[in-house]
């Protein structure tokens, strides 16, 4: 009889041990900047736009917190913010008048 043989398992390489993380930094995101802000009134300005045509149940309400969101950070700018809450709370009045005018939430041109 032959001796049973086992196969070759190769044995597990230990890995290096990691550094730990330089002094003043953080192993998480970056905390939200300004640039941040600028992104989010901009965001909040082309939804809001958008929304005055297509789904403004939908991107009524994302313009407003995007704008809201802006204006908390203190950005610079504050116009772009304040457009896109203006846009987006329009956006929900064009719902609603087109919800009471004619029982639907679409658009009806022509006769």
């Amino acid at each position: 009889m032959s001796a049973l043989t086992t196969p070759h398992q190769p044995t597990a390489t230990p890995k290096p041990p990691t550094a730990p993380p330089a002094a003043g930094t953080t192993a998480t995101r970056r905390p939200a900047g300004p640039r941040d802000a600028d992104g989010m009134a901009v965001a909040s300005f082309v939804l809001g736009l958008i929304g005055l045509l297509l789904f403004n149940l939908v991107f009524g309400p994302c313009a407003i917190a995007l704008a809201t969101l802006a204006l908390l950070r203190n950005i610079q700018r504050k116009g772009r913010a304040l457009l896109g809450l203006t846009l987006g709370v329009a956006d929900l009045a064009v719902l609603i008048t087109l919800v009471t005018t004619n029982n639907t939430v679409t658009w009806h041109f022509g006769g």
